[in-house]
């Protein structure tokens, strides 16, 4: 549909989706860190769309804004990860709380347990809460990711993957995924169900059940790490 098109139609198409780029910055912004800047997040989609106007071949099935949201997406978080605003500490206690909660879930046979964390870290369960809301703002990128679809409800193959082994294996990640995603504690389950299905926010959800917004931001977190723990290799 868009494919080989000239200045004056690309001009047209970015006019035409340039609120699509500013709904999905806006949509991102509150779930990113605080140093993360609208602006740049508009700049980066802006190009995102331009390179999917160039690319686009509506003869995959899927619809332009579709393929468009995708690429936009995928060029706002680029952008996020080349800025690595998260701290190296930060980074380092992702790797210890997952580590943490693989011993104790190797070991227990069951879900690990806030205070079995926190214990096992050598630290008050207060403190335990504290480094997981100090990760809560790198916590999407490692999953959200790869549950984009189209709305056929496949992935759109693009640039990022260059080849379709790539493909492949970014498939039986996802079914990976989604299985360690239905064994989390019911909580966690819903809170990601709220956040990412839904799309409400983290008062939103503390209103459903019935919880502080601290308190969900936490449990998110805590689905993050534990996703990372059980995901094994395929996280690194």
């Amino acid at each position: 549909m868009y494919s080989d098109v000239d200045n004056t139609n690309l001009d047209a198409i970015v006019r035409e989706h340039a609120v699509l780029v500013k709904r999905i910055a806006h949509h991102l912004l509150g779930r990113l860190h605080d140093s993360v800047q609208l602006d740049d997040l508009i700049q980066s989609g802006m190009i995102g769309l331009i390179e999917a106007a160039r690319k686009y071949d509506g003869g995959k099935g899927a619809s332009f804004e579709t393929y468009a949201g995708i690429r936009i997406r995928g060029a706002m978080i680029d952008e996020v990860r080349r800025g690595d605003w998260a701290p190296r500490s930060v980074h380092r206690n992702a790797r210890l709380v997952a580590d943490a909660i693989k011993n104790i879930e190797s070991v227990k046979g069951r879900d690990a347990e806030d205070h079995e964390v926190a214990e096992a870290l050598g630290m008050s369960q207060d403190d335990y809460h504290s480094m997981l809301k100090d990760s809560a703002g790198c916590r999407l990128f490692s999953y959200e990711e790869v549950l984009e679809k189209s709305e056929q409800g496949y992935e759109i193959l693009t640039e990022t993957s260059p080849n379709p082994m790539q493909g492949v294996e970014r498939e039986d990640f996802q079914k990976h995924l989604a299985s360690a995603i239905q064994g989390l504690p019911e909580r966690e389950q819903m809170v990601l169900a709220l956040y990412y299905d839904e799309e409400l926010n983290l008062k939103e959800i503390g209103a459903v059940l019935g919880v502080s917004e601290s308190r969900v931001s936490q449990l998110q977190s805590q689905a993050a790490h534990r996703l990372r723990s059980r995901l094994g290799d395929w996280i690194s």
